[in-house]
């Protein structure tokens, strides 16, 4: 059975439906290892989780982010006291930049990466299981679906995202 594209938004971030109802299978969230992921190298795990898990990847990049794409990207926090910090910590080192494809992927991705504090993430998730410090939390997981096209469309441009089919997605989303 192939998937339907629902083509009311640009880029491919619509959503897939297959004739068994399931929706939201072509749903995409960013998911960014952060400076301390990178030089700790813990890459490799944290896409074997997400693979484990059944996710599609669909973009990735290493990269060092100029301070003028993280003030883009963290613009909710321009005011806090810590924002120059987060651009300073956040530019001082490669990030991996990742986009990642599935059913209910934004929420999904953020109940596996954990709270914020690496102290208050339960254990088996990422900032639980390899997080040091609130500053120091391994990664960043879009919030929601909007949030996650916006980031999406900051990091990458739409010919650098991969629409591929993955073989086992037909027994993965068929009921």
């Amino acid at each position: 059975m192939r998937f339907l594209m629902d083509v009311s938004n640009n880029f491919g971030f619509g959503h897939y439906s297959t004739s068994s109802g399931i929706a939201g299978v072509r749903e995409r969230t960013l998911i960014a290892v952060k400076p301390d992921g990178v030089q700790r190298r813990l890459v490799g795990q944290i896409v074997h989780r997400f693979e484990q898990r059944g996710f599609k990847l669909v973009g990735l990049k290493m990269l060092k982010a100029s301070e003028d794409l993280l003030s883009q990207h963290y613009h909710e926090l321009k005011k806090k006291d810590f924002f120059p910090y987060l651009l300073c910590y956040m530019s001082s080192s490669p990030l991996v930049i990742m986009v990642w494809e599935g059913h209910n992927v934004v929420q999904t991705s953020r109940m596996m990466v954990g709270s914020t504090n690496p102290a208050e993430a339960n254990p088996g998730t990422v900032r639980g299981d390899f997080g040091i410090h609130v500053s120091r939390n391994v990664v960043h997981a879009s919030d929601s679906v909007e949030g996650a096209q916006r980031e999406i469309q900051l990091w990458f441009n739409h010919t650098e995202l991969i629409d591929w089919d993955c073989c086992d997605h037909s027994s993965t989303y068929e009921l």
